[in-house]
């Protein structure tokens, strides 16, 4: 795992950050140098074999285990390791690209709770479309950035909205973006929101720690 950003001293905030399929811990540096901040740290986890579970994160949710059960674990973890730092769950943010995006999303959501944030880049909840989801709990306003292309042939459309409506009705607040004809990559328009967004919790964070 790559720790990144302010000292844990320094920290008024703890984004978690979940990389894509195929890719590394490593190769998300450009994104948290983009997003990076005073008080923010960053904890960067490693999926074993580069990967948090094995098939399409649209099928059947039992071709993905154990391993999607055991990344959600993971990321678990770190929130727990967070808590005993003595960070609440409004001065915990989580985010991903591609794969990470879609293990951060579903871990959120099965876990709800008013954290600081979530970004979904390219990405969106595990399972197949229109499965139902009857997730418990709500997140009282919490912000939500979703973002991704209209002609990604990984992460199609409409699985988009559909997370953007599923976040909505439990409550957050949802900002969802579609870029026209763009990649399944991550640009400069989605950063702006996500800094944002992490710039506003850090800013309640800090009044209420104070």
């Amino acid at each position: 795992m790559i720790k990144m950003g302010a000292k844990i001293d320094d920290a008024k905030l703890i984004v978690i950050l979940l990389h894509g399929r195929g890719a590394t811990a490593e190769s998300l540096s450009p994104i948290v140098e983009a997003l990076q901040m005073d008080g923010i740290r960053f904890l960067v986890p490693q999926a074993g074999l580069n990967r948090w579970y094995p098939n399409t994160a649209f099928g059947p949710l039992e071709a993905n285990e154990p391993d999607l059960s055991s990344a959600l674990e993971k990321v678990d973890t770190l929130v727990k390791e967070a808590h005993q730092m003595g960070f609440s769950d409004r001065q915990i943010a989580f985010g991903g690209f591609s794969q990470g995006a879609c293990l951060a999303a579903e871990y959120v959501a099965r876990n709800a709770k008013r954290y600081a944030g979530l970004f979904i880049f390219s990405g969106a909840l595990i399972g197949p479309k229109g499965m139902s989801r009857n997730y418990p709990g709500s997140f009282d306003e919490m912000p939500v950035f979703i973002g991704g292309s209209d002609v990604d042939p990984w992460v199609a459309q409409d699985l988009l909205s559909e997370t953007a409506s599923v976040f909505e009705k439990m409550g957050a607040e949802v900002d969802f973006r579609t870029y026209s004809g763009m990649g399944h990559t991550v640009n400069q328009d989605e950063i702006d929101r996500v800094r944002a967004m992490l710039l506003k919790a850090k800013q309640i964070a800090e009044v209420n720690v104070e």
